[in-house]
């Protein structure tokens, strides 16, 4: 069975499609949640509430547009708003992160310097970085997730990048290779 067919059912009120929905669903969620909260406890809880609010409001999604720009809308703004509830001095709580075997996907598997420094960087440019390079969202599609202006979310990719590279190539100096 396909996502639509789980959508179709799950509409219907299908508990069997709900499920095979979350386990298709379920670890994707949790890297990226946890990518972008710093915390997989709190990534944890956002993706268990994220799942509810899908299944409670699966009828108010129009299946004329993508799923998943929807669905990680969802779980990119449950992950904000608990990262709004958390308290100002776990902030500079950071686990290490780099080697959780829970987050390796093919794009991080030798690149933990890089993955430490996007997740030193702040939520503007972090979360944007995220969507566009880990899950493949287009700038027009992260636009919707964020509820940002397309221009902002590319004004703040270049700015990510930017960043990037500053603390990849600290010095300033290019490779002589090139």
């Amino acid at each position: 069975m396909e996502k639509d067919e789980w959508i179709v059912m799950i509409k219907k009120g299908d508990k069997e499609s709900f499920r095979h929905f979350y386990n298709a669903y379920s670890e994707s969620a949790i890297r990226i949640a946890t990518a972008i909260t710093r915390n997989r406890e709190m990534a944890k809880d956002a993706v268990q509430e994220t799942f509810i609010r899908v299944y409670r409001q699966i009828r108010s999604y129009n299946s004329k547009l993508p799923f998943d720009p929807w669905f990680y809308r969802i779980l990119t703004n449950e992950c904000l708003r608990l990262l709004k509830k958390e308290s100002p001095l776990s902030k500079y709580e950071h686990p290490d992160l780099e080697n959780n075997p829970a987050l390796s996907e093919e794009s991080f598997d030798h690149l933990s310097d890089l993955y430490a420094i996007i997740q030193s960087l702040d939520d503007a440019h972090r979360i944007p970085l995220i969507l566009k390079y880990i899950k493949g969202f287009s700038e027009k599609e992260i636009a919707e997730i964020l509820s940002l202006n397309q221009n902002t979310v590319k004004s703040r990719l270049f700015k990510g990048r930017k960043r990037l590279k500053e603390q990849l190539n600290p010095t300033g100096k290019e490779d002589s290779m090139q």
